[in-house]
């Protein structure tokens, strides 16, 4: 059943970080989440996917506690921490401040280790409306890792950045979850570039059509009927080039 709970086997169990149970959504009459479930286990990578307006950025906020769903709850682990990096961020010129100073608004002492992992040292005197796409977004992410989450919620991260900032950005996200042994919970339309890391893929029409590994998804029917069959062969050429190695003598391994 493709609408059962995603992540950890059915039902959910200790492990859960965070789930959501059969949440549903109306806004004017119409659902924007219909009965979906949704479950985050330790050290779990999960991107969600899908077209504009499927309800995506409305399913983290209600996972986040940031909205409260007409039907069906979110349950989280006692005393869970998370980090939330916004699909955007409205800058004023006006107000000019700096990186060092967004960084210890909650905090007034800086961790120094997150901000060698996140690459932000060179930034810190910077303000912040003068960084470019890229650099905001490692900023982001060192705000969203000071007080050490166990969770970390993305809401398409990379949407703003080129192919190259996009890439650059993916590859920091997944040696941050490496290192740290934290769970991702991501919004992202980037799957081709994401397939590396990421554990299970959730794909999103106001309910939950298809879920699974991401080679797996690739070839559903329900994937296919909402990104075409292109974006399903390019994902699969991905994987293609990544789930082997290469032995001149003996062929694919």
């Amino acid at each position: 059943d493709p609408r059962a709970v995603c992540g950890l086997p059915r039902g959910g169990g200790m492990s859960d970080l965070i789930r959501a149970e059969n949440v549903s959504v109306y806004h004017g009459g119409k659902a924007m989440l219909s009965d979906v479930s949704l479950a985050v286990g330790e050290h779990d990578f999960i991107t969600v996917i899908g077209p504009n307006g499927a309800g995506k950025t409305t399913l983290l906020q209600c996972m986040l506690g940031l909205f409260k769903p007409d039907r069906g709850r979110v349950v989280k682990s006692p005393r869970l921490r998370v980090g939330y990096l916004p699909q955007k961020l409205a800058l004023d010129n006006l107000m000019p401040i700096r990186v060092r100073r967004f960084l210890t608004l909650r905090r007034r002492v800086l961790d120094d280790s997150v901000v060698e992992e996140v690459e932000v040292g060179d930034l810190l005197d910077r303000p912040m409306y003068a960084l470019s796409g890229g650099q905001l977004q490692r900023v982001l992410l060192a705000r969203a890792l000071l007080g050490a989450p166990r969770l970390l919620v993305l809401d398409e991260p990379a949407q703003s950045l080129d192919i190259s900032g996009r890439d650059a950005f993916y590859k920091l996200l997944a040696r941050v979850y490496e290192r740290r042994g934290v769970s991702v919970l991501m919004v992202s339309h980037d799957l081709h570039l994401v397939m590396s890391c990421t554990r299970r893929v959730v794909c999103l029409y106001h309910h939950i059509c298809c879920s699974g590994q991401a080679h797996a998804v690739a070839r559903d029917p329900e994937f296919v009927a909402l990104f075409g069959a292109d974006v399903g062969r390019l994902m699969s050429v991905y994987h293609h080039g990544h789930d082997h190695t290469h032995d001149e003598a003996h062929g694919d391994v």
